[in-house]
């Protein structure tokens, strides 16, 4: 099976993934939520600049046995000891579908999503949809971004914290 890249992310219910701060604190721990079978589909995590520096501020800018890569046009190797820099997210993507592994977490960042769904690279789209609004903040998807089709592939609805999550497959044409 192909490897995948996955854009899992949580947003609130006003298309925020980070509050204007830049916190996540709003987002409930939910005991049915299978966090370990999500972190067991993926060995690789992708992320942009921004959130390379946010997740080193929280004391780690990777998660244990995944391999990180780190698309920015400013920081070089010396800045991300832990991880793999570029700036070219196609090289980078490619080389990794066409290795063997689980899936590839496109981790956090709605600027990277926005460049890798133009660019073709995004193959799911997972929203777990936090029933808050917070008015401002991150956006799931700046704009000026591309149109995409996108599939439902699966829905789950988690009662205690009020959590939808949406799967999505992108739409690729001819499909």
């Amino acid at each position: 099976m192909t490897r995948r890249v996955r854009y899992e992310v949580a947003m609130s219910l006003d298309g925020y993934i980070a509050g204007p701060k830049g916190e996540f604190d709003w987002i409930p721990e939910d005991p049915d939520i299978d966090f370990g079978a999500l972190l067991g589909s993926f060995d690789t995590l992708v992320m942009g600049r921004k959130t390379w520096e946010v997740a080193r501020q929280h004391g780690g800018a990777g998660m244990p046995g995944m391999a990180a890569y780190v698309i920015s046009r400013t920081l070089g190797p010396a800045d991300c000891p832990d991880a793999t820099v570029s700036d070219d997210p196609a090289a980078v993507v490619g080389q990794l579908k066409a290795a063997p592994g689980k899936d590839i977490w496109l981790f956090g960042g709605g600027v990277l999503f926005r460049n890798m769904l133009e660019l073709g690279l995004v193959d799911g789209v997972e929203v777990a949809v936090v029933p808050i609004v917070l008015g401002g903040g991150i956006p799931f998807l700046p704009g000026p971004a591309p149109a995409t089709r996108l599939r439902l592939e699966s829905h789950v609805v988690y009662p205690k914290s009020g959590i939808v999550k949406l799967g999505y497959a992108v739409a690729r044409s001819g499909a």
